[in-house]
């Protein structure tokens, strides 16, 4: 069951590529997440199907969508490209940004959950006392937020890790750039004798998904833990 070199390096960029699109895709979910709980708005209802649409569009097509704004004859990337030499065609960033985009929906809905439930009384409260916005938020919004962040990490996480349409069809299946475990994976299958490699690693894949929950478990009972 020791992985060799190549299948290592596969697990290196899978964990690179996941761990970039939740840094990428974290802050912007939760500023779209509080948007949406603490705002109404007109056309509120149209954002919040646009924030889902990753969850219900087939991932081919959202990869082909990524490809025509990004790639580079698309409508951002060829500018990107041509004046500023930024490229994310067959490269790990796009695979990051694809993962990034399909994992979303899950980052925004449990942070718009933990929002919404969150009692805005402590920040009156707060700012009663003579605090700031800002300090009240970073010391009582935002710990109070924190587990719902940690899943929706977590969710987002899981699934930019075993994402596969839209990183295949917006990047490719470059083995050492774009090829991830669930890419990889894909690629044993359709040779006579790689279902044992591709079980090896459909193993990894599972492991490092349950070691990411059991993280996230034992993290929101140490922060619960510290707010007693």
């Amino acid at each position: 069951m020791s992985l060799t070199p190549a299948e290592w390096q596969i697990v290196l960029l899978s964990l690179k590529v996941a761990a970039s699109a939740i840094l990428f895709a974290l802050p912007l979910a939760f500023v779209v997440a509080w948007w949406l709980a603490r705002y109404d708005f007109r056309g509120k209802s149209l954002v919040q199907a646009i924030v889902t649409m990753p969850l219900v569009l087939p991932p081919v097509v959202t990869g082909y969508l990524l490809l025509m704004m990004l790639g580079t004859k698309g409508y951002l990337g060829a500018p990107l490209n041509e004046w500023l030499g930024i490229s994310f065609a067959f490269r790990w960033t796009g695979a990051a940004i694809a993962a990034g985009t399909m994992a979303f929906p899950l980052l925004v809905r449990p942070i718009r959950l933990s929002i919404e439930g969150f009692d805005r009384g402590l920040e009156e409260a707060g700012r009663t006392l003579g605090a700031s916005r800002l300090t009240v938020f970073r010391t009582i919004t935002l710990p109070a937020l924190l587990p719902g962040i940690i899943a929706g990490g977590v969710l987002g996480f899981a699934k930019a890790l075993g994402e596969f349409g839209a990183t295949i069809t917006f990047v490719s299946n470059i083995p050492g750039q774009t090829q991830t475990l669930s890419l990889a994976i894909y690629s044993l299958l359709q040779t006579p004798s790689g279902d044992s490699a591709a079980f090896k690693l459909m193993l990894v894949s599972a492991a490092l998904s349950i070691l990411a929950v059991i993280f996230s478990e034992w993290l929101q009972r140490h922060l619960a833990g510290g707010r007693k």
